[in-house]
């Protein structure tokens, strides 16, 4: 047997393509590392976006750190991931391929573009039990008291119903 730890729980966290600095600022907060690294977590991946922020996180024996803007494809950070911490804003697509994955998400809304349609699309998916939902000043609070375990599973392909699942949330029904 290898002088290898277990494998590390991983935390991905994503704003897309669009900028969320105080997601990532939150994230990187030393309360949220905290958080993070007693809940058993020891990588970190953070997704940027076009934020003005670049995280000065440092990989260190309890936690390593990995920081990208862009990819042409989430997928396999998605894979890796024990939990997705995902904005709400434009996240439909995202939100929609960690489901589909089965990973926990925790849901993050931006307070400060306050679009109705993020934040009622985060709050249906919260209410039907299939994301934890959040704001970036309840984070850690989040963090310290979720049971990933209650989440209930998004039923899988079928992409026709979580389309008619966003018409009915921003409407157009």
């Amino acid at each position: 047997m290898s002088g290898r730890s277990p494998a590390t729980k991983s935390v991905f966290v994503t704003v897309g393509t669009t900028s969320f600095d105080d997601l990532i600022a939150t994230v990187c907060s030393p309360a949220t590392l905290q958080v993070l690294q007693s809940r058993g977590y020891g990588k970190l991946v953070l997704q940027v976006g076009r934020g003005a922020l670049q995280p000065a996180l440092r990989s260190s024996p309890a936690l390593a750190v990995e920081t990208f803007r862009f990819k042409d494809s989430l997928a396999e950070d998605l894979r890796r991931a024990d939990l997705v911490i995902s904005h709400a804003g434009r996240g439909a697509g995202s939100c929609l391929e960690t489901l589909e994955e089965e990973k926990p998400l925790i849901v993050v809304i931006n307070e400060k573009l306050m679009d109705n349609h993020q934040l009622e699309l985060a709050k249906q998916l919260h209410r039907d039990g299939h994301v934890l939902c959040c704001s970036c000043s309840t984070l850690v609070e989040t963090l310290q008291s979720m049971d990933l375990s209650t989440l209930k599973p998004f039923p899988p392909g079928q992409p026709e119903k979580f389309a008619l699942f966003l018409d009915k949330v921003v409407g157009f029904q």
